[in-house]
């Protein structure tokens, strides 16, 4: 791994990475937090955190304010990029911001020229994992959350994944991906015509499947003035699939606030605490 910078924050430390990704097939990035602990033997819980469209690692970090709330629960924080990126990586060939570079939607592409890079299922929950974990003083107890197209990602990655994470929460997530533009678009170029392996990814038709290892907490946040609520956040499929399956979800509608990361730093505090409670049970 090759250090980018360093910065000291709320009595803990934040790192950004590069190294080689062996899923992805090209160099990735990374970021990392980790609060002061009293006990140098201590192996702190990871938070891992997933961005949405266009973003970086970089927007959670700067924007959220979720120093301060980890640093007093004791909780490492990770968040990689939102695709794999580099000259020889497969781009959007008019440059939408909606699919390719920034967009890797959190799944395995099968598609060429996608497949050949576009991993970042195995990215985010066999890759990543095994070298936060081999580098750095953090145990095998995770939980996941994210915002946007990271919410879609957290949702997916923990229903799929349930006995690996403690818990999961997202802020205005996309629930329904078949269901709607930006999932259409990014299924139909990553994954092809065969909507079997859609429903794969998406969060609303894993419920409905009902096939989970287990009930795994999840925490909802959302603005009502977010101008992609209707047309591609689209909760109300998730929130009637979990109904249909008996599935509890804490779902929290928000007067007033919109998809930015002002939304999200307004409540990121009570995430953490919710995440808390689960990665220290």
């Amino acid at each position: 791994m090759e250090l980018i910078s360093e910065n000291k924050v709320f009595g803990g430390i934040h790192q950004r990475y590069k190294h080689q990704s062996i899923s992805n097939n090209c160099d990735m990035t990374f970021a990392i937090f980790l609060p002061k602990t009293v006990d140098i033997n201590c192996k702190l819980p990871v938070l891992y955190w997933l961005s949405g469209l266009t973003c970086t690692d970089e927007n959670f970090m700067q924007k959220a304010g979720v120093f301060k709330y980890a640093s007093e629960h004791g909780i490492a924080i990770v968040a990689p990029d939102t695709s794999p990126r580099g000259e020889d990586v497969a781009d959007d060939e008019n440059g939408s911001y909606d699919f390719g570079l920034g967009a890797g939607f959190y799944l395995n592409a099968t598609q060429a020229p996608y497949a050949s890079h576009y991993k970042m299922y195995d990215y985010i929950t066999v890759e990543l994992p095994k070298l936060i974990e081999s580098h750095f003083p953090v145990s095998n107890k995770k939980a996941i959350s994210g915002h946007s197209m990271g919410g879609h990602g957290a949702l997916t990655i923990g229903l799929k994944n349930s006995n690996q994470y403690a818990s999961i929460s997202a802020f205005a997530p996309i629930t329904n991906p078949m269901g709607c533009p930006w999932g259409v678009k990014a299924f139909t170029g990553y994954l092809g015509e065969d909507e079997s392996l859609w429903a794969q990814y998406d969060a609303s038709k894993i419920l409905l499947e009902n096939t989970i290892d287990r009930k795994i907490p999840i925490k909802i946040d959302q603005g009502s003035d977010d101008v992609f609520l209707t047309e591609q956040l689209k909760p109300e499929v998730l929130l009637n699939a979990a109904k249909t399956t008996g599935y509890d979800i804490d779902y929290q509608l928000h007067n007033g606030y919109d998809h930015s990361y002002f939304f999200i730093s307004s409540f990121i505090e009570q995430h953490i605490q919710f995440h808390a409670q689960y990665l220290k049970a």
